[in-house]
C-alpha cells in the first residue's frame, strides 16, 4: 500500500474548517448614540409632563366647581376633592399622576366621565381619517412644487409658486377655514357645512378600519362613501396648506443647491439629459432636508389639526382638546399634551437619528 493511500486522521487543517456567518453588529459609538438619543427623547416627554402637570394645577381653577352642583355644601366639595386625589398637597399629586401614568392610566376626563385613554383611543380614527390624505397630498404636493419652482428659477412659474407658498404660510388656518366655508358652503353651496364626519341622516357604516369612507365602501354603501369624501375636502385643504408650503420652500432650496453642484455641472459637461441629471443626481441629493420637513408635517398633520377641527366640527383628537380646554378638563387636555409630545418626540428623534446613523459628520 503506497503513502499517499493511506487515510490521515485528525483534525483539518484550519484553513479548511467551515467558518461560521460573522453576525454583523452595530458598533459600540452606535449603539451609544441610540441610548443618548432615546434617553433625551424620555428626558423631553418627562418635561412636557411635569410642565403641563404645573400649569393645570397652579392656573386652571378648581375642577370641583365644574362636578358638584351650584350651592351644594363644603362637605360635598371636600368628597369631590378627596376623589380627584386634590386634597394631597401638590408632590404628592404629582407623585400619584406619575404612578398611574406608568401604568397606562390617564385619568378620567371631567366633561365625559370616561377614561382619557378610552376618549383619545376613540377619537383617534377620525384625526387619522383626516391627516392621512393631507399629509400623503401635502407631502407630494409640496414636493413636485419646490423640484419645479428649483428647476424653472427665475421664471414665471417660479414666481407663482412662491407667492403661493408665501400665501399659504402667512394665513392662519382657522381664517383660512372660515374663508372656505363661507365660499363654498354659505355663498355657492357646493361643499357641506362644519357638521363633522357625515351629514345629518346618514347613518355611519359599520366599523371596519375607523374611516367611514373605506368602511363605506366595503360594505358597498356608495353614497355614503360619497358624502363621507366631500365632508373630508375642505377640512383637508386647509391642513395640506400648512404642510406643502414649508416642504415646498426646503425642497426649492435644496434643489437650487443641488443644481449649482461641481457634480451636476460634471454631468453636463459629459453630455447626460436634463431628465437624468434631475432626476438622477440633483433630485436625490436636494429630497434629503426634505425628510426632516416630512417629518414635521407629520406631527403637524396629528397634533396640529386642532383649530382645524374645531372649525370644521370633526370629532377627533383636536376638538377633544379644545372642548378640554373650554370645560378647564385638565385630565383630558394633559392626556392630548402628552400624545402630542409623543408623536413630535418620536417623530424628530427618529429623524435625528436617521441622520446621525446615516452620516458620520453629524454624528461627530
Amino acid at each position: 500500500m503506497a503513502v499517499s493511500d493511506i487515510a490521515v486522521t485528525g483534525p483539518p487543517p484550519a484553513d479548511a474548517r467551515p467558518r461560521r456567518p460573522s453576525r454583523r453588529r452595530l458598533p459600540r459609538g452606535a449603539l451609544l448614540l441610540v441610548a443618548r438619543k432615546l434617553g433625551g427623547a424620555l428626558l423631553v416627554v418627562w418635561g412636557v409632563v411635569t410642565f403641563t402637570f404645573v400649569v393645570a394645577r397652579v392656573v386652571a381653577p378648581d375642577p370641583t366647581g365644574l362636578l358638584v352642583p351650584p350651592g351644594a355644601s363644603e362637605q360635598a366639595r371636600a368628597q369631590v376633592r378627596s376623589s380627584l386625589g386634590l386634597d394631597h398637597g401638590i408632590p404628592r399629586q404629582y407623585a400619584i399622576y406619575l404612578r398611574d401614568l406608568l401604568h397606562g392610566d390617564l385619568g378620567t376626563s371631567f366633561g365625559t366621565g370616561q377614561a382619557v385613554r378610552a376618549d383619545l383611543t376613540g377619537r383617534l380614527p377620525a384625526t387619522l381619517e383626516l391627516a392621512v390624505p393631507a399629509l400623503v397630498i401635502g407631502v407630494l404636493l409640496g414636493t413636485v412644487l419646490g423640484v419645479i419652482s428649483a428647476v424653472r428659477r427665475g421664471k414665471a412659474a417660479d414666481h407663482v409658486i412662491r407667492v403661493v407658498t408665501v400665501a399659504a404660510l402667512a394665513m392662519p388656518q382657522f381664517w383660512l377655514g372660515l374663508v372656505l366655508l363661507s365660499v363654498f358652503f354659505v355663498h355657492f353651496g357646493w361643499l357641506p357645512g362644519p357638521i363633522g364626519r357625515l351629514p345629518a341622516g346618514v347613518a355611519p357604516p359599520p366599523d371596519v378600519t375607523g374611516s367611514y369612507v373605506v368602511d363605506a365602501v366595503l360594505a358597498g354603501r356608495w353614497h355614503t362613501a360619497w358624502q363621507a369624501v366631500l365632508q373630508l375636502v375642505l377640512p383637508c385643504v386647509v391642513l395640506v396648506c400648512g404642510i406643502f408650503a414649508p416642504i415646498t420652500r426646503v425642497a426649492r432650496s435644496g434643489m437650487v443647491e443641488a443644481l449649482r453642484s461641481e457634480y451636476v455641472r460634471t454631468a453636463h459637461a459629459y453630455g447626460f439629459s436634463r431628465t437624468r441629471i434631475h432626476r438622477s443626481y440633483a433630485l436625490r441629493n436636494a429630497l434629503l432636508p426634505v425628510i426632516t420637513m416630512i417629518a414635521g408635517g407629520v406631527a403637524f398633520a396629528f397634533t396640529g389639526a386642532v383649530l382645524v377641527e374645531g372649525v370644521f366640527g370633526w370629532p377627533g383628537i383636536g376638538q377633544y382638546a379644545l372642548t378640554a380646554v373650554q370645560q378647564s378638563d385638565f385630565p383630558a387636555l394633559q392626556g392630548f399634551v402628552l400624545y402630542a409630545a409623543v408623536v413630535y418626540v418620536a417623530l424628530y428623534a427618529l429623524v435625528d437619528l436617521a441622520y446621525s446613523l446615516a452620516d458620520p459628520r453629524i454624528r461627530s
